[in-house]
């Protein structure tokens, strides 16, 4: 039965992001995300500039079957290690995707939500998306906290499915979900190979 359901859940997921528009830039194992493009859903205030609401911007999506194994006994610092040395490449994976494809041209902002740390929470997570370049805010549904219940319902079915380990600890009622932004002109800074 767990198969069957951890099947299902990995179908719903693939026709979901088929729907949503999510694609691979990057077919290297070690690339921990996938992106997407839309518009920004409310204004989004950078360090160097504001985002306005409807602002074309560019959305990571954590690809679920590269994300590094959570071992039995829980997170350690090997860990870590691997999992921030493959969260760098995959940054610098898109960075370079974007300055050799000129569909992005015009794109204002990098980011996305996750559920791996809280805003404000001063965890080892926000640290070093915040050490990354990334501006940290809390999560704002358009259907507020009915809209989050379904989608933190989605995210630990996912979780479940394809990592089951990294539940520990995890209570989907306590799931909070963060907003991480950066400017894509910084982006490219930071992560781009070649000079602008």
């Amino acid at each position: 039965m767990r198969r069957l359901t951890r099947y299902l859940i990995r179908r719903l997921d693939r026709l979901l992001r088929k729907q949503q528009g999510v694609f691979e830039y990057w077919d290297d194992p070690g690339c921990m995300f996938r992106a997407s493009t839309g518009r920004a859903r409310h204004a989004i205030r950078l360090p160097d500039g504001e985002i306005p609401v409807g602002a074309e911007v560019l959305q990571l999506h954590f690809w679920n079957e590269h994300m590094p194994q959570t071992p039995a006994e829980g997170p350690d610092l090997a860990l870590a290690v691997r999992a921030q040395r493959m969260l760098i490449a995959s940054l610098r994976g898109f960075a370079g995707r974007i300055q050799d494809d000129a569909t992005f041209a015009g794109y204002r902002a990098v980011g996305g939500a996750t559920v791996l740390f809280a805003a404000g929470d001063a965890s080892s997570g926000e640290r070093l998306f915040q050490r990354l370049g990334f501006s940290v805010f809390p999560y704002r549904n358009p259907l507020g906290r009915f809209g989050e219940f379904w989608e933190n319902l989605y995210t630990w079915a996912l979780m479940w499915a394809f990592n089951a380990a990294s539940l520990q600890k995890r209570d989907l009622l306590q799931l909070q979900r963060t907003e991480v932004w950066m400017s894509a002109e910084e982006f490219l800074a930071r992560y781009g190979t070649r000079e602008e």
